[in-house]
């Protein structure tokens, strides 16, 4: 009696604490990213003025929408650690993709804005001063934001946090961005191509807008109830039928909400079973499910094997 007890604990104990270091790690990662970006708007504004260059003007916009991008990640986070409540019964997960869709707004309108003036010293081209001081800030740029896109990683693998991820991801493209302003530069000063500086910051808008269509496109899939990948629908189908008294399964439903992952699924068993050895069954599957991923909250019901239903989905 004591054991059956005591498994539930041992259960839900890890499970707990895997949820509040997830909690810290992605807290922190939030931090870490506006510390970054706010340093980078002081040094990259001082170096703008210093040289006039409008594709280092394109890396201080983006530095600047950085900041309010990463602010709604840090707000959306905070939100979505929440644990669920009677009116959040599912919890506050999908104010991680609702942070998705706001960042792929601010970055489009970052590569709209750079497009415009870009386009403007393309017609009025001017020569680029300073450039000494433009490539210690690019390089100051890229050393920082390599660290902070590292630790993103990191934390975006530990907790399956999207907003972790899809901030990684845009600042993976700054690393690009301030990697092609250094060319730019280049060619500029020691070439005297006045006109691959515009040239390189429209390439850059093109890019940056590329990766708001990828973020955007993400968080409207979680939004929208998308189902886990084929690979994991697969896993969750194995693992269901390995239990020697489980003959078929159907109508399994995936989704994820934030790092949180909901599953649902129906197990036909024999006719002839009790009603706690079904249960007993469906528990087995259920914590051999939850041990393959940690923060699903499974569902499932049980059928008697041989009764005619229509499946809402064939599997």
């Amino acid at each position: 009696m004591d054991d059956n007890t005591a498994s539930p604990d041992s259960t839900v104990s890890p499970q707990q604490m895997d949820r509040a270091s997830a909690g810290r790690l992605m807290k922190l990662a939030t931090y870490a990213a506006v510390g970054v970006a706010s340093t980078l708007i002081v040094v990259k504004f001082a170096a703008w003025l210093m040289t006039d260059s409008v594709s280092l003007l394109s890396t201080l916009i983006d530095s600047f929408l950085d900041v309010a991008a990463s602010t709604v990640n840090l707000l959306a986070v905070r939100h979505a650690l929440e644990p669920a409540d009677e009116e959040h019964r599912f919890g506050h997960g999908k104010a991680e993709s609702l942070a998705g869709l706001a960042q792929s707004a601010f970055i489009s309108g970052s590569a709209v804005f750079l497009l415009l003036q870009a386009g403007e010293r393309l017609f009025n081209p001017s020569p680029v001063l300073n450039t000494a001081i433009g490539y210690g800030v690019m390089v100051f740029s890229i050393v920082a934001t390599l660290a902070l896109v590292g630790f993103q990683k990191y934390v975006a693998k530990r907790t399956q946090s999207m907003a972790i991820a899809a901030d990684s991801a845009h600042y993976t493209m700054d690393v690009l961005v301030n990697i092609s302003v250094i060319v730019s530069l280049f060619l500029a000063s020691e070439m005297g191509w006045q006109i691959a500086d515009p040239l390189f910051a429209i390439a850059i808008s093109f890019y940056i807008l590329h990766g708001a269509y990828e973020i955007g496109i993400e968080a409207y899939h979680v939004l929208m109830d998308r189902e886990l990948p084929d690979d994991d629908r697969e896993k969750i189908r194995t693992l269901a039928m390995k239990h020697p008294q489980v003959m078929s399964m159907h109508d399994l439903r995936t989704r994820q909400s934030g790092p949180d992952v909901f599953i649902q699924m129906h197990l036909e068993m024999s006719g002839e079973l009790s009603l706690i050895e079904a249960h007993d069954i469906a528990e087995d599957v259920m914590h051999r499910v939850e041990a393959a991923y940690p923060r699903a909250e499974v569902l499932i019901h049980e059928d008697p094997a041989g009764i005619e239903e229509d499946h809402a989905f064939e599997d």
